[in-house]
């Protein structure tokens, strides 16, 4: 069982810390890129090892949160988790630190409390906000590259500040990062992560709302990211990558639900609300899943028949 702990506890711990390991999540976000980065750097600038792992490459777009120099190999002496809800998010890590970790900070409520001692704030927008404050208990002077870090980390998570869970704090430590760094272009990096896309990415958008099916009575809506559609048109399946917003663009969907295949019939299962009256984490959760109220994700195994119409009767029991 996990000891709970505040932000207080959290920056003593990391203040004591030696030759750490920090482990982020497969499909790695702007937020777990984020706070991966900026507490390796909050590390160095304290004068100690601190080496970020991913089971999955870090996206290009996000190659200018990255350290000049990579880390040496060394031993780790603490293992940390961040934006990590389950060890199973750890991907390929899984096998070799499920059991090892001794801490965890995160914010999201489907949290399973596998680490030694976790540091969970639900009601905060992403794990940089909540790190943010960690690093302020700490006293660390921030650089460039750390509010660069946390401000993708929180502009991602809230979708540019459109999500409900940019709240008035959210904005405040923005504003903030912002103050302190008025020299880092914030509106390209805004442009760069949410605006900018490769001609596949736009033709794999224009496939996926050309094909995207509707049920409930039009309050939920589906996309399929098939190995075939890649196949036959083309696509690099890394363009294929955050499009789970893409359900919730038409007029009166409540539900959007992205399936992406994977192997022997299994499928990453996404889902998006439009607004809390469905909570889409306890929906995942029936299938071993879990995340945000209103963005989470499980990944389910049967024919795509199958996993349609499981994921539909949950949603019927719930839809207003």
């Amino acid at each position: 069982m996990t000891k709970q702990i505040d932000v207080k506890e959290a920056a003593e711990i990391l203040k004591s810390c030696e030759d750490v390991y920090i482990l982020i999540h497969m499909n790695p976000d702007g937020d777990c890129i984020g706070s991966g980065y900026s507490l390796q750097a909050v590390f160095r600038k304290m004068g100690k090892r601190a080496k970020v792992l991913c089971a999955d490459p870090i996206p290009e777009r996000f190659a200018f949160l990255l350290p000049e120099k990579e880390e040496e190999n060394f031993s780790a002496k603490k293992i940390i988790a961040l934006d990590c809800a389950d060890e199973k998010r750890l991907g390929d890590l899984e096998e070799e630190y499920a059991g090892k970790i001794n801490l965890c900070i995160d914010h999201h409520i489907s949290n399973t409390g596998y680490a030694e001692k976790t540091l969970v704030e639900p009601e905060v927008s992403s794990a940089c906000e909540v790190l943010y404050k960690v690093y302020r208990a700490m006293g660390v002077e921030f650089t460039k590259q750390i509010a660069e870090c946390l401000y993708t980390g929180i502009s991602t998570d809230t979708g540019c500040f459109k999500f409900n869970c940019a709240k008035a704090d959210t904005h405040q430590i923005v504003s903030e990062i912002m103050r302190e760094f008025p020299e880092i272009r914030y509106d390209q990096i805004n442009r760069n992560m949410f605006d900018v896309k490769s001609r596949s990415r736009i033709q794999a958008e224009m496939l996926m709302l050309s094909q995207m099916e509707y049920y409930l009575d039009g309050r939920c809506t589906m996309i399929w990211q098939t190995k075939k559609i890649c196949e036959e048109n083309q696509l690099d399946p890394k363009d294929m990558e955050g499009l789970t917003a893409l359900p919730l663009q038409p007029d009166g969907v409540k539900v959007g639900i992205t399936l992406r295949e994977l192997e022997n019939q299994e499928y990453r299962v996404s889902l998006r609300a439009a607004d809390e009256q469905v909570n889409v984490s306890e929906i995942c959760a029936q299938f071993g899943g879990g995340g945000h109220v209103r963005a989470a994700g499980c990944y389910m195994k049967g024919t795509p028949e199958e996993v349609r119409q499981k994921l539909l009767e949950a949603l019927r029991k719930v839809l207003p």
